[in-house]
């Protein structure tokens, strides 16, 4: 493999950046966050005070999501930064709706605090700020499994009649901490149990809103509940909705970072308590092979995600403080954003290492799928590492510089049927870091040496890089500040990042440890 710069003959650099950027199409990278709690759930805050702390940290969109199940405080007027707490069973004029038994008597369902409550102060915050996109969510308690992030967007921005009950709708049917049966407006209660629920509600999204709704599992390494073969199933389920995964957990600062335990997926160490994420990533898409690249490795149009799942200070950074998923949005609507994270157009990013990503194999960006007859392609990536601070208020590291880019590369071999033995298996072993960018002479462990990107100025670097490539393929990159052998660096000799030990994370720690991931770009070899 050759590795191939091409003359420059342009004004200045930064024009020249620019124009990559502008090539993507109609549309820009959005940063957003779509998991995060108030004080209608377990939240610290009030409605209000997220609303512009996501605006505060530069998020361009966000949707509020909080569990399922029930709610006793009133998040328009409590949280700490408001001194109260008031409760919906103390407000005169409010009727607590559904089945009242031992263990609700005085709690709010969910299903009426989303139609009634939490989306009309989405409805105000809308209004308050308008520039932004802010969307009502719901954090799904997946029957048999864990926590989801969720949305249904119909009806939440029409013109007249704007509702939030669909996702109302389905948290009475599926959630599984919803225990009311009084069948409002007529809903018909799931009668099924386990993961089958959860199968049930992923169809029943699909059927009904195939091209409004997300369903992406939170933290998904964290309770161990999701397998492979989950995930496989419920892509096949719902693959317009169903998309993809946070393998980037939110709780950055906490001591185990992500909130991650010895029962995680992942876990490692003979007593399972040594640590259960590696940069701050879980095990499936940090590891290079793992389950990530085997669903990719299928041909399946998966994506990794990142969100703060904020709850308070204690244990989590507030939404884009340190963690943002950035999605190329064509038009500024709700409608946009969705159409955005199915896409793939998207990469995530801590500590604002990169504000900047253009990644090409061919024509094709990512989450799409270049086709070609020849033996080689071209991948151009421009990447801008900014020359600011970041929001790092926890240590005098405020502008890490970007050291590293791998290349990453996998064979696609085609979907693996539910009768497979390989169906269960979590792993692939054709998925590699090919190639390395930067502006240090290394050669690691397995051989590759790193190749010098060009510096354009302002931050700005470009590659240009050719890949032979004799069958289906996929490529993706992975970035940090790491460099081989510093003091205190946290890759291997591979350049993987290395294990996060639990009990030992906060969040200066976490702003010393940062990371983007892009989603991959596909490649398909066809007959001319």
């Amino acid at each position: 493999m050759k590795h191939l710069f091409k003359k420059q003959i342009l004004v200045t650099a930064t024009l020249f950046a620019v124009c990559i950027f502008n090539s993507e199409g109609q549309g820009s990278y959005l940063a957003g966050d779509f998991h995060q709690h108030t004080t209608y759930t377990d939240g610290s805050y009030s409605f209000g005070f997220m609303m512009r702390k996501n605006a505060q940290y530069g998020l361009d969109w966000w949707a509020n999501s909080e569990h399922g199940g029930r709610s006793s405080r009133w998040a328009t007027v409590s949280g700490k930064d408001l001194g109260t707490t008031v409760k919906f069973s103390d407000v005169e004029g409010i009727t607590l709706e559904g089945t009242r038994d031992p263990e609700n008597r005085n709690d709010m369902w969910r299903w009426q605090v989303l139609r009634d409550f939490s989306f009309k102060d989405t409805q105000l915050y809308r209004e308050v700020l308008p520039e932004k996109i802010i969307i009502q969510g719901l954090e799904w308690n997946a029957p048999g499994h864990n926590h989801v992030n969720f949305t249904i967007i119909d009806k939440q921005f029409d013109s007249e009649n704007s509702n939030a009950n669909a996702i109302a709708e389905f948290e009475y049917k599926f959630d599984n901490s919803d225990k009311d049966i009084s069948e409002p407006h007529g809903w018909v209660k799931s009668k099924k149990e386990g993961t089958a629920k959860t199968r049930e509600a992923i169809a029943w999204v699909q059927q009904n809103y195939p091209k409004s709704a997300w369903i992406v599992p939170t933290h998904v390494e964290r309770s161990g509940s999701f397998k492979i073969e989950d995930l496989r199933d419920m892509n096949d389920i719902g693959p317009d909705v169903f998309f993809g995964f946070d393998s980037q957990p939110g709780h950055q600062k906490s001591k185990n970072r992500g909130g991650y335990s010895s029962r995680s997926y992942g876990a490692t160490g003979e007593s399972k308590n040594d640590g259960a994420t590696w940069g701050g990533t879980g095990i499936f898409a940090a590891k290079v092979g793992g389950v990530w690249d085997a669903l990719l490795s299928e041909g399946r149009r998966f994506w990794l995600f990142a969100n703060s799942d904020f709850h308070g200070e204690s244990s989590d950074f507030y939404p884009g403080e340190y963690q943002k998923t950035k999605i190329m949005v064509k038009e500024k609507t709700a409608q946009g954003v969705v159409d955005g994270l199915r896409s793939g157009n998207a990469y995530i990013v801590t500590g604002d290492l990169i504000d900047s990503l253009s990644f090409k194999v061919g024509t094709a960006t990512m989450g799409e799928t270049f086709e070609t007859s020849d033996n080689k392609v071209t991948i151009h990536i421009v990447v801008r590492d900014p020359e600011t601070a970041n929001f790092n208020t926890y240590s005098d590291f405020t502008n890490p510089e970007l050291d590293h880019i791998d290349l990453i590369a996998g064979k696609v071999t085609g979907k693996i049927d539910q009768g497979d033995p390989r169906y269960k298996q979590d792993e692939v072993y054709t998925t590699k870091v090919i190639a390395r960018f930067g502006s240090q002479e290394h050669v690691d462990a397995n051989g590759i040496k790193t190749q010098y990107w060009k510096d354009l100025g302002n931050g700005f670097k470009e590659i240009i890089y050719t890949v032979n490539v004799d069958a289906d393929a996929y490529f993706r990159l992975r970035g940090t500040h790491h460099a081989f052998g510093a003091k205190d660096t946290q890759i291997d000799e591979v350049g993987n990042p290395i294990l996060d030990p639990f009990e030992t994370n906060d969040a200066a720690e976490a702003f010393e440890d940062l990371w983007f991931y892009s989603n991959p770009v596909f490649v398909k070899k066809v007959n001319r």
